[in-house]
């Protein structure tokens, strides 16, 4: 074992395991998938470590456990077809695509759609389709999805994606406002109908985008 797979093998057993992170299959993925392929080059020593890395253009990636538990919560099977909104590093993209047959992942950011391109061709993750694109309006056209995937935080979930799911699908998100917001995970369980749970507190950088609440109060 290198370095490398072992700074990846404590990560899980450390950081992730503790975070009721324990279904085989996803530590699997999270035990294959190299993370240091997507994280920028000035910031390698930190691949491992629990801690937010700068990705520029006031996005970072956030600490492995909490992709890892996005990832857990969300429970892909490898049937599902995914929509991941906020591409960011692609990392959550590849543990996505490893665990389901398919992900459309939209990124805002032209220069970040860029190198997670870049990162996941690498990495040799195919099942993919990053595009340049507006996530707050989802993917009509590939819909409706087995999951979707909210990459960053919001201030709420716009109907619109809820819309964008099969009848039993899931969407998970973190949403509120900080100092405290909540990973909340959505079922459809009707074409009219949604059941949602706050599962988790944490926080998260923003989505672009997303509409966020008046400042204004009277």
């Amino acid at each position: 074992m290198n370095a490398l797979e072992k700074a990846r093998f404590n990560m899980v057993e450390q950081q992730i395991r503790p975070w009721q992170v324990l279904d085989p299959a996803v530590l699997h993925t999270l035990q294959h998938i190299a993370r240091e392929l997507f994280v920028p080059s000035a910031f390698q020593v930190l691949a491992y470590t629990d801690t937010d890395i700068p990705l520029g253009h006031g996005q970072s990636m956030v600490a492995p456990r909490i992709d890892a538990r996005l990832l857990h919560d969300v429970k892909l099977k490898p049937t599902d077809s995914v929509l991941e909104i906020g591409t960011g590093s692609g990392y959550l993209t590849a543990l996505l695509a490893d665990r389901s047959q398919h992900v459309v992942s939209l990124e805002i950011n032209p220069e970040l759609h860029a190198h997670a391109l870049a990162n996941l061709q690498r990495a040799g993750i195919h099942n993919v389709d990053v595009r340049l694109a507006d996530g707050s309006e989802g993917a009509v056209a590939e819909g409706p999805f087995d999951a979707i995937v909210l990459g960053g935080s919001v201030h709420e979930v716009p109907p619109a994606l809820l819309q964008q799911l099969k009848i039993g699908g899931r969407l998970i998100a973190i949403v509120g406002e900080e100092p405290v917001m909540q990973a909340t995970l959505y079922t459809r369980t009707s074409e009219s109908a949604w059941d949602h749970r706050e599962l988790w507190d944490t926080t998260a950088p923003r989505l672009m985008g997303f509409p966020e609440p008046s400042r204004f109060h009277f």
